[in-house]
């Protein structure tokens, strides 16, 4: 149980921001520990995953006045075999990661923060079960781990009055994302899911939508050249001897028991359906709620997949090789998607593997070609196609539409950055966009397209009860197995 003190001090953090009081530095042993570095008015953090995407983003997240790291955890204590994405070939090393990796550069910062020589205040963990129980200064937790993780740790976060921050997805099965953000809505803990955007393309975009100058809008397609990672293998891989220093079992977590393979870890865990969340979460968060949030779209009750297979030759015959546990090479995706507080629906796709819609004929007039990863926005009247991330967006089929774009009006709107909002939120000032409870529909919409990916077919969506109504054999997939012990 939390202790009274660090309820209180997080409860005088938020009540006094949000009263706008300027705040005091409080000794470090008030805080909870000889030699932190614990002012007042910063959140105390736990990093919970220390791989590669956790490395990338900790520089940004030191520099925030705000933040003040105490503790890591990760099943891995240091290695240098995480894969390299983007490197040539010939490489006889690989990324670094681990828990002792991600304390030295906490504490590196941090001492050359303060002018220093040393600084040693970063307690490690391999356990994140022990780092809760233990670090009883902790303010909030960012998790970083594989996906199938995300759903225990956020959990035991919120049971711990913890704010709770973690990488997309949510969660990778159907009934932690619905656990989790009820879970959100129950405690009222802060959330943050790091996948949250709000750039000022957004604006441009939603601008000529509300502008009418396309019309009604009909369909909505997405592509990503994704996977950068090997999957579509129907087979499992062959057992190899544990690294030292590596706590395989609390890699695995809440999933049963199977021999180790550096296949299944790192940076490639999103290939599997039991461990990762495909190219689905890994670029859906981050294009379909910005798209959620402009369309003001709600919860499909039906998705349908087509993917790619794998055929074998055996006894001279072709055959199709039945795979369930990997995602495949390539996949397209259809959902009928509500409009909120209208009786229209949208026709969303989503392609992955390198798929793309056709070329617009309005396009292949112009000679310029469809971008490898984009968005297009269909309506009656017209067509606005854009980058992914909204970037270099055009008007189609829309006359004079350079003229027109130019012409619509876009509101001026003070950008904040999720980094600034999540801390905003994590100490009472006002509620995060980037919440758990703000991304559940989108959340779970990528959960039911990702369980249509997994049976390469339609499926008929009771979402009010987590279930497949027309193919029952989908339902075995709406949750994972649990380890004894590890249920949620």
């Amino acid at each position: 149980m939390k202790s009274k003190k660090n309820l209180n001090r997080r409860k005088f953090i938020a009540q006094t921001s949000a009263a706008g009081i300027g705040l005091t530095v409080i000794p470090s042993y008030v805080m909870g520990g000889q030699g932190r570095m614990a002012p007042s008015d910063k959140l105390n953090v736990a990093l919970i995953g220390s791989g590669t995407q956790a490395l990338k983003q900790l520089p940004g997240w030191l520099k925030q006045d705000g933040l003040q790291f105490i503790s890591v955890c990760d099943p891995n204590k240091e290695s240098y075999d995480y894969p390299l994405w983007g490197r040539s070939k010939g490489e006889t090393k690989g990324a670094p990661g681990g828990r002792e990796i991600g304390k030295k550069r906490i504490n590196e910062y941090y001492a050359e923060k303060s002018g220093k020589s040393s600084y040693d205040a970063c307690t490690t963990y391999a356990d994140f079960r022990e780092q809760l129980e233990k670090e009883q200064s902790l303010d909030a937790i960012f998790i970083m781990t594989p996906d199938h993780l995300h759903g225990a740790i956020a959990l035991a976060g919120m049971n711990k009055n913890l704010s709770v921050a973690t990488h997309k997805p949510i969660a990778n099965f159907m009934n932690e994302i619905r656990l989790i953000c009820n879970k959100a809505k129950e405690t009222k803990v802060p959330t943050q899911c790091f996948a949250f955007q709000d750039p000022d393309n957004l604006y441009k975009i939603k601008a000529w939508i509300d502008s009418g100058v396309i019309g009604k809008v009909k369909e909505l397609h997405r592509w990503t050249n994704r996977p950068m990672w090997p999957q579509g293998s129907p087979y499992l891989p062959e057992p190899a001897p544990i690294p030292n220093d590596f706590d395989w079992q609390l890699w695995l977590g809440p999933s049963t028991d199977r021999p180790y393979s550096p296949e299944y870890t790192h940076t490639v865990f999103r290939a599997w359906y039991e461990f990762g969340a495909g190219c689905l979460a890994d670029m859906g968060y981050y294009g379909f709620w910005k798209d959620w949030r402009i369309l003001g779209l709600g919860m499909p009750d039906n998705a349908e997949a087509s993917t790619s297979f794998t055929c074998e030759i055996k006894d001279f015959r072709s055959t199709w090789v039945d795979n369930n546990i990997r995602f495949p090479h390539t996949a397209s995706l259809f959902m009928e998607v509500p409009v909120e507080e209208s009786n229209n629906n949208i026709g969303v796709y989503w392609y992955e593997g390198g798929i793309r819609p056709i070329t617009p004929k309005s396009l292949r007039k112009v000679e310029k070609q469809m971008p490898k990863e984009g968005v297009m926005f269909i309506g009656e009247n017209g067509t606005i196609l854009a980058d992914y991330g909204y970037r270099n967006a055009i008007l189609l089929d829309v006359k004079d539409s350079e003229k027109v774009a130019t012409s619509i009006k876009v509101d001026d709107v003070k950008l904040i950055s999720q980094t600034e909002e999540m801390i905003n939120s994590f100490k009472g000032i006002k509620p995060s966009r980037g919440s758990f409870v703000e991304a559940q529909v989108v959340a779970e919409a990528i959960g039911l397209g990702n369980l249509a990916i997994r049976m390469r077919d339609r499926l008929e969506w009771d979402n009010k009860n987590l279930k497949v109504t027309n193919m029952p054999e989908a339902n075995k997939y709406v949750s994972r197995v649990y380890r004894k012990g590890w249920e949620l």
